[in-house]
């Protein structure tokens, strides 16, 4: 809800003037928050109705009418998880807020029925030849199998689409006329949808040497074979805040030792550590870059993404980590794919 602002009072406001702020929003909600902007309760047409019929008056303070305990939402909590938790308590308005409990946004059921309109654009790299799942993909390109009903760079796009994205990039290669016929323009999916058509291997970068022109804005790139619940809006406002060159978003990965490791000096043991967990942030296969990074990125040649984030690196400029927390899956190998297949209808409905 763009003036959602409008909805926050103190709670030494009295009813009546809640009302008139509730009246004024039209949302059918105040949120009462302190002067650090913190969430400390909620006030609706029922709460004052109910304190009302309770003895309270029009002029009695909000704290003494607000409920305390309002049902909230993360900013980190993308489209589908807010959507859900709406669903779950039956509820038309939900306060977003930061980890500090202070109050970022307010959503509303009518912000699921219109999505604003993303000037950026998404490439996405599907022209990898799928070679971890080979016996799948003999005759079909990986981003086209088939994760429940539908395919799945299709659900990859669809998930950029319901928030707000319309521009894509497709860079193809391997059995790339299954993909262009699928998608045509792709205003079937109410997107536009251009392709970079590769006449050889490229990485997973070097595709945007083939833009046919410099993005005015900062963009998104994903790898064609993840499955994720990410809020990529907040990713890409989060790297324009920061005045970033390059965002990757990134991922904790668990590796555990199947023994004990033994600490050992001049052949006396030190410790023994039984099958010890070693922890590592990975790269998640999606990013954010700035026009000023693709300079960096050779002509028509093999280009993976570390090399262009090593270059920034080298570079001076500014990259940054994004951590991706919710449902993420990069269907690699066989049982990812047969996870993902367990997993789609409860995630992606």
């Amino acid at each position: 809800m763009k003036s959602w602002e409008k909805a926050l009072i103190s709670p030494t406001t009295t009813v009546r003037s809640a009302l008139e702020t509730i009246n004024q929003v039209g949302c059918q909600i105040a949120l009462v928050v302190d002067e650090s902007r913190r969430l400390l309760g909620t006030v609706s047409d029922g709460d004052v109705r109910r304190a009302l019929l309770e003895g309270k008056t029009l002029n009695s303070l909000v704290h003494e009418v607000m409920h305390i305990n309002a049902t909230t939402v993360s900013e980190r909590d993308d489209r589908h998880a807010r959507l859900a938790r709406m669903r779950r308590n039956v509820l038309h308005q939900l306060p977003v807020i930061d980890s500090n409990g202070v109050v970022v946004g307010l959503e509303t059921v009518d912000d699921f029925l219109t999505v604003e309109e993303r000037e950026e654009s998404v490439v996405i790299m599907a022209g990898g030849l799928g070679s971890r799942l080979r016996e799948l993909t003999q005759d079909t390109p990986k981003p086209m199998l088939r994760v429940g009903s539908r395919p799945l760079l299709e659900t990859i796009v669809r998930a950029y689409a319901d928030q707000g994205f319309r521009d894509f990039y497709l860079a193809v290669n391997y059995k790339a006329e299954q993909i262009e016929t699928h998608f045509g323009d792709g205003s079937d999916l109410g997107v536009r949808v251009h392709y970079l058509r590769e006449n050889k291997r490229m990485g997973t970068a070097g595709a945007l040497s083939l833009l046919p022109e410099r993005p005015e804005r900062p963009f998104v790139v994903t790898n064609a074979d993840l499955l994720t619940k990410e809020n990529f809006a907040y990713m890409l406002d989060q790297h324009i805040e920061a005045g970033a060159d390059g965002t990757m978003g990134v991922r904790e990965y668990e590796m555990q030792v199947p023994f004990g490791v033994v600490v050992e000096r001049e052949g006396r043991i030190q410790s023994i550590e039984e099958k010890p967990v070693h922890r590592f942030t990975v790269s998640s296969g999606m990013y954010v870059l700035s026009p000023q990074a693709l300079d960096l990125v050779p002509h028509d040649q093999f280009f993976d993404m570390p090399a262009l984030f090593d270059a920034m690196v080298a570079k001076g400029m500014l990259t940054r980590c994004h951590r991706i927390n919710g449902y993420w899956l990069d269907i690699g190998r066989l049982p990812d794919f047969e996870r993902a297949n367990r997993d789609f209808d409860e995630i992606f409905p």
